[in-house]
């Protein structure tokens, strides 16, 4: 049990701290407010006013945000892979490169019918 005592320790410090922060920042923040800073943060955008629904997205912002999942998901299976490269020998590799030129096939495609534009 003596072995976890810095890890529970580091544990009670830390929300300690957040407990800290939490309760000191109303009585030492700053109160001077104004519209600007009541507004929410549109990245320098003048916001503008949706219905209460939300509003729809573009299909575009979905088609953008899957891609991104597909690419992004090749790194979790090449990671595991560099890892054990030397034990999997030439069966891994091959697998491995099959792997990538699917990848590249369907980004190739993609990229090929315009899925990369931002317009």
């Amino acid at each position: 049990m003596a072995t976890y005592a810095p890890l529970v320790g580091l544990f009670v410090l830390a929300a300690g701290f957040a407990l800290f922060s939490v309760t000191a920042a109303p009585f030492i923040g700053p109160r001077r407010y104004n519209s600007a800073k009541l507004e929410a943060y549109e990245c320098g955008i003048e916001p503008v006013d949706q219905p209460l629904s939300g509003g729809r997205f573009p299909i575009k912002y979905y088609l953008t945000a899957m891609l991104f999942i597909v690419f992004d998901i090749e790194i979790v299976f090449l990671y595991p892979w560099a890892v054990a490269n030397d034990q999997l020998g030439v069966f891994g590799l091959v697998e491995m490169v099959v792997f990538i030129a699917t990848v590249f096939i369907a980004y190739a495609y993609v990229w090929r019918r315009g899925g990369l534009e931002w317009d």
